[in-house]
């Protein structure tokens, strides 16, 4: 067997038992009645500051908790933390994603009661976390206005593979050039199954509606 051939074999051995994992998390997420979202983006898209504005606004309305996954650091926890919400920080020593066992251990850790609302934040990253399943119920992609209205075109899979894309960052769209109609039919061109949310965690803007699905989600 050539080392190529052997390689490919190794990575869907690895593959193959991530999924086996993802659906047993899922399994349990969904007998315990907790729904569970994958957020995936770049680096510096907002996820994490949309985080923490959105467990300030479930505060009281629904019990949610935060995994997070970074290559190094616990900054992004520590920013998530103060909300009444369980944020438990997952380090992946170098690897470019998230892993289900990674998912699963973090999970145990939580041992929380009435738990409705699951949010894993992925290592930031638009290629390697598209093919790791976590277990997740849907997956979220974000896309900033200062990236470029042609991401969705640059990694199709990744939005091909998400249930819904966030546009963040809309409060500086006018400011950055952000062409949103080009934005907006190239996420439809690949992805035309997605739920499209528009909003800015900064501002609030389109923010309500955002909640509204994310308690609905939980409340499911």
């Amino acid at each position: 067997m050539s080392d190529v051939r052997k390689i490919i074999a190794v990575e869907e051995a690895v593959l193959a038992k991530n999924e086996k994992m993802a659906e047993a998390n899922r399994a349990e997420f969904s007998a315990k009645g907790i729904f569970a979202i994958n957020m995936l983006s770049s680096p510096g898209s907002g996820k994490t500051e949309l985080l923490a504005r959105t467990l300030e606004r479930l505060k009281g309305k629904l019990k949610a908790a935060v995994i997070v996954g970074d290559l190094a650091t616990d900054n992004d926890a520590k920013r998530m933390r103060g909300h009444d919400a369980p944020v438990i920080q997952v380090t992946t020593d170098g690897r470019c994603h998230l892993e289900a066992n990674m998912v699963k251990a973090a999970f145990d850790e939580l041992a929380v009661d009435d738990l409705k609302l699951l949010i894993i934040e992925n290592v930031g990253n638009l290629v390697c976390p598209s093919s790791h399943d976590l277990g997740e119920h849907q997956r979220v992609v974000m896309l900033s206005v200062t990236e470029g209205e042609d991401k969705p075109l640059k990694y199709p899979v990744m939005f091909k593979t998400a249930e819904v894309v966030v546009v963040s960052k809309m409060d500086i769209a006018e400011a950055v050039g952000f062409d949103r109609e080009l934005a907006l039919s190239n996420i439809r061109a690949v992805a035309p199954q997605v739920k499209i949310f528009e909003l800015s965690a900064r501002s609030g803007q389109g923010m309500d509606a955002w909640i509204d699905w994310l308690s609905g989600l939980g409340r499911s």
